[in-house]
């Protein structure tokens, strides 16, 4: 179960990078842009998972995730107006997720926590956010790809590369490595 906690830091991890560098590629105007009133922002999305992150981390062991002090509704107002108010929100957020995490042990992931009084496992509550962070990010970046036309940056295989990038890949012996540790090793290349 030692592994299962890497995994699931490791990919909250990668998510958390994937998100900063759409982030990192969009206008600070295209960061609160809306495609429509219906839709959400880049900083609107960011508000939600910083509420969403407050309250499901904070005492997570034990306190129900769905904080009394979570105001929900407000997180979908479109009103963090520069990237220094969206990126303090994605930070303490995340800080709030990794502070908690990183105080499991493997004792601990077969213990019941509550969302809205509904019991989960850890494992249970720990999968049900990394799907939950994940949709939202993919939301991030999709609308970083519309804000970005013609000059985003893939922060995956890029189109076209899928035939180059397998035979690198096939041309090496085989090795275990989780999924994420490439990416987060050419990361930090790139930084």
């Amino acid at each position: 179960m030692e592994s299962y906690l890497e995994s699931i830091k490791k990919q909250f991890t990668y998510y958390k990078h994937l998100g900063e560098q759409t982030m990192v590629q969009t206008s600070d105007e295209k960061l609160t842009w809306q495609y429509n009133e219906d839709s959400n922002s880049i900083g609107t999305i960011v508000k939600h998972l910083w509420g969403n992150m407050l309250s499901r981390w904070t005492d997570f062991l034990n306190a129900d995730g769905e904080k009394t002090w979570r105001e929900r509704d407000t997180e979908f107002e479109n009103d963090l107006t520069t990237r220094a108010e969206i990126l303090e929100k994605w930070e303490e957020g995340w800080a709030c997720l990794f502070n908690a995490i990183n105080h499991l042990t493997p004792d601990n992931l077969e213990d019941i926590i509550y969302i809205r009084n509904q019991g989960h496992t850890v494992v249970e509550a720990l999968n049900r956010q990394l799907a939950h962070y994940a949709s939202h990010v993919g939301q991030i970046i999709f609308l970083g790809k519309m804000a970005n036309t013609g000059s985003w940056k893939s922060l995956s295989i890029p189109k076209g590369n899928s035939q180059q990038f397998n035979a690198e890949k096939f041309a090496q012996p085989k090795y275990k490595s989780h999924f994420t540790d490439d990416y987060l090793e050419n990361k930090k290349g790139r930084e």
